[in-house]
């Protein structure tokens, strides 16, 4: 909806307002007025403009510009040094980037903690593993109804610090020399149960903190910081180790999932929705209608479950081995993901670059670049050129993810978001765990390389699937999205609807009804 102050002289009120609607035509400047979801007290006014769930509070911008501090709501052109200048932010910025810093050593530092125990063996590294994962699978869906229910931000930092109590527990443990398995795998559990509550209330966030025309930037600089601080991590996990021991690595995970507490504690958001009439079954049904009435959703959800499967059997199991085999061992498949890290910063500054009209179709077709580096591997190209094609993957895999966040965040009912995101979660890695059990006998029956093959063959053929789908291939971006071609100081042109500023298509119809 665009907000003008017309100023016409020598005219009554009803030609003034009739005149307001075509000032743009005038050289007057507008301001796009966009209500969203702000800081403000629980239970608070409706912005005249926004959806039903949005929230007026101290940011609310109805007739003027944005509070001091923070980005001008109206442009769709905002830069990232924009975006820092809200300290709400700021604040989520650096609780997820510490949080994933921290987050890398403790994979590293757990499984060497655990292989350095008496009589330990793989078995004894897998029950522990197992333990961490069962129940981050199994409670992911309560999560997400805690999380549409409660305040995401003191979940998120509930989740957070009991995470660093079980690390620290586990640190103290590989220190004194004092770990018994069955209480390594206890602490494990504890952790992957925070994970569960975590996400979910992750991705209902950042809408919760950003409007909606900039929630593609915000979620790029997001994964910018994210994987920037999974790849200093992941360099420095190994290291630490090596130095300090699994113990003092590990509690070095707990001190920065603590200072991620401190920083989402100083984040002010409105609570989720009240729920207090409806059971727990009730809130989980109505988040399946919510996710299963949109076509778009669960096709890209199912899409991912077989793609995930085919990820973990080529990354984790067949990749290793023919680099093993052929490529010269661990360095080469080390330049392989090192290849691939590098192309997860390229391709965030991709995604908050491009505004396409259609982002889910732009983001699907991203995923046949996934097919690259398996392929290259299966044909046994060098080790540089599956370099290249790893590059490729990781730009393309950070293109859909900023896309697909975007989508749901602005599509989904934020009431619901946290509970769809669950589904979402739970679906697209439903089958990972098969990959991993199937890539070994399938290697016996057909040889790895041709392994290799089938599953790249397998992400192409779901892709394909998932493109023809006609919300996949037709859902749009609402017009604020898209990057202007207006000069500064210019009006958009006018759609003839100023109440419907989001042109939908009858495939968009489930996110215009709402």
């Amino acid at each position: 909806m665009f907000g003008r102050k017309a100023r016409v002289q020598g005219q009554d009120r009803g030609q003034a307002q009739a005149q307001a609607r075509v000032r743009g035509r005038a050289g007057s400047r507008a301001q796009v007025v966009r209500a969203t979801r702000v800081d403000g007290p629980e239970g608070g006014a409706v912005v005249p403009g926004g959806p039903p769930n949005a929230s007026r509070g101290p940011d609310a911008v109805v007739h003027g510009g944005p509070r001091r501090g923070s980005p001008a709501r109206g442009d769709t052109r905002i830069r990232g040094r924009d975006l820092f200048e809200d300290r709400r932010f700021r604040l989520l910025f650096l609780a997820r980037t510490i949080s994933v810093l921290a987050a890398a050593f403790g994979p590293v530092a757990l499984a060497f903690g655990v292989l350095d125990l008496p009589g330990a063996s793989a078995t004894t590294l897998t029950i522990v593993l197992t333990s961490q994962t069962v129940p981050q699978i199994a409670l992911m869906l309560f999560g997400g109804v805690v999380a549409d229910r409660v305040s995401r931000t003191r979940l998120m930092m509930t989740a957070e610090l009991a995470a660093a109590a079980a690390f620290f527990a586990l640190a103290a443990m590989f220190v004194t020399g004092r770990a018994p398995v069955p209480g390594i795998a206890l602490l494990a559990a504890v952790t992957g149960i925070a994970l569960a509550l975590y996400y979910p209330a992750l991705t209902g966030v950042v809408p919760d903190v950003v409007p909606d025309e900039h929630l593609q930037t915000a979620n790029g600089i997001l994964r910018l910081g994210v994987n920037s601080a999974r790849l200093l991590g992941m360099a420095a996990a190994g290291g630490a180790v090596a130095l300090v021991g699994s113990g003092w690595a590990l509690a070095v995970n707990g001190a920065g999932f603590v200072v991620s507490a401190v920083l989402l504690a100083a984040l002010r958001l409105p609570r989720g929705t009240s729920r207090g009439g409806t059971s727990m079954v009730s809130d989980l049904r109505e988040g399946w209608r919510e996710f299963s009435s949109r076509q778009w959703l669960w096709v890209i959800v199912l899409q991912f479950a077989f793609v995930i499967a085919a990820m973990q059997a080529a990354f984790g199991v067949l990749g290793p081995v023919v680099a093993k085999s052929d490529l010269g061992g661990a360095p080469a498949w080390s330049m392989i993901l090192a290849g691939q890290g590098l192309g997860t910063l390229a391709g965030v500054f991709l995604a908050i670059r491009i505004r396409p009209r259609r982002p889910l179709m732009v983001a699907t077709v991203m995923i046949f670049a996934v097919t690259l580096p398996i392929t290259l591997l299966g044909i046994g190209a060098p080790v540089y050129v599956v370099a290249l094609g790893a590059f490729v993957t990781g730009a393309a895999f950070d293109v859909f993810g900023v896309m697909w966040e975007t989508t749901m965040q602005r599509e989904i009912p934020r009431e619901a978001l946290s509970r769809v995101a669950a589904y979402d979660g739970l679906g697209s890695f439903m089958f990972g765990p098969l990959g991993l059990i199937a890539a070994a006998p399938l290697a016996d029956a057909v040889g790895p390389r041709n392994a290799l093959l089938l599953c790249a063959a397998l992400i192409a053929v779901v892709t394909a699937g998932a493109l023809a789908a006609p919300e996949v291939r037709n859902l749009r971006a609402p017009s604020g999205s898209r990057v202007t071609t207006e000069a500064p100081g210019t009006d958009p042109p006018d759609s003839g609807n100023p109440a419907d500023p989001k042109p939908t298509t009858p495939d968009a119809a489930p996110a215009a009804a709402r």
